[in-house]
């Protein structure tokens, strides 16, 4: 496995846009919090070291990874924010609700980047097993919370062009 020990989510902080203008928005899903509150966390500290004011961060709890795309809509519509990220996590069972779950949630991901104007940002792990998503929530391959953050940035600077 290419990504064994490996942490996937360093990055050269010179080459990131100052964020200090900009409002992010973080949708978390409340299944899966072990996963999920690392990967917020990872967003958080990565807009903050970048510039953006703790209070243009707003943070909204949906109850699963299937509800990250209407609350990604919600927030879209109801407050003035330049990037929202969706942050999940679905871990593999033995019915296939995960692909539906996974399935659905990147779709409708998808759609609000295609038809809106302010980009989502997908940050939903789908892993088969829990220690997978231990890993990318702040474990040996890093936080993809922390890679979702950077995401956000270039996408409202790109944006803001």
């Amino acid at each position: 496995m290419a990504t064994i020990h490996k942490n996937l989510s360093t990055y050269d902080k010179n080459t990131i846009p100052n964020a200090k203008n900009f409002r992010f928005g973080i949708v978390v899903s409340e299944w899966n919090p072990e996963i999920t509150e690392g990967l917020k966390q990872g967003a958080i500290e990565t807009l903050l070291e970048n510039g953006v004011n703790e209070e243009n961060i707003t943070i909204w709890d949906v109850p699963g990874t299937f509800e990250l795309p209407f609350g990604c809509k919600q927030m879209i519509q109801k407050l003035n924010v330049d990037a929202v990220i969706a942050v999940g996590s679905v871990i593999q069972g033995e019915t296939k609700h995960f692909d539906f779950v996974c399935s659905g949630t990147a779709q409708g991901i998808m759609d609000l980047n295609t038809q809106g104007d302010i980009p989502v940002i997908f940050c939903v792990l789908t892993d088969n097993i829990l220690q997978q998503a231990i890993d990318r929530s702040g474990g040996i391959h890093g936080n993809k919370g922390t890679e979702a953050a950077v995401a956000a940035i270039k996408m409202a600077t790109l944006k803001a062009y």
